[in-house]
């Protein structure tokens, strides 16, 4: 075998053999099992499950997810958190943080989660579609005001562009 060329080992998923599998399938089993466990008691509560779920209230589910995401995985505030799972790398712009996961098994699975917000829009997503079948006004309470924090981050950047802009 030439030098630098591994040997074809067929047990490992990746190049360097990083990926926590494991800790994956641990996840995605406390996902599944979490919904599932919603799902059973909801009906043995006799929660009813709406028919039609309205556009707005797609819209609504969907701009508290996008800021859920982002305050869980991005913001300073919430390092606390993640701090047990990942390492700051950078500091970036709006408050933001750029973490990335440490450990391996289910510790780094989980850095992996809460250090990417396309990945835990999932489980925000599930949870707040499950307080929507639950407790749809408190749910769309709750997205209101993620909601209300979407436009005013978005107002925010308008305002800083439009001063940057003015000054030349």
């Amino acid at each position: 075998m030439p030098a630098g060329e591994r040997p074809n080992d067929d047990r490992s998923y990746d190049e360097r053999g990083e990926v926590p599998l494991g800790g994956y399938a641990v996840l995605a089993a406390s996902f599944t099992s979490a919904a599932a466990l919603f799902a059973l008691t909801a009906r043995r509560r006799g929660v009813r499950l709406p028919d039609r779920i309205p556009p707005w209230d797609v819209a609504l589910l969907g701009g508290a997810t996008f800021k859920a995401s982002r305050l869980l995985t991005k913001d300073k505030v919430t390092s606390f958190l993640r701090a047990p799972f990942t390492r700051r790398t950078d500091d970036i712009p709006a408050g933001e943080v750029m973490d990335e996961p440490r450990g391996s098994g289910v510790r780094r699975a989980v850095g992996d989660l809460v250090s990417c917000p396309f990945c835990t829009s999932v489980w925000v997503a599930g949870a707040l579609v499950g307080g929507y079948a639950c407790a749809p006004r408190a749910a769309r309470l709750v997205c209101a005001g993620l909601g209300a924090v979407t436009v005013a981050d978005w107002l925010q950047y308008a305002w800083s562009w439009t001063e940057q802009n003015a000054e030349g």
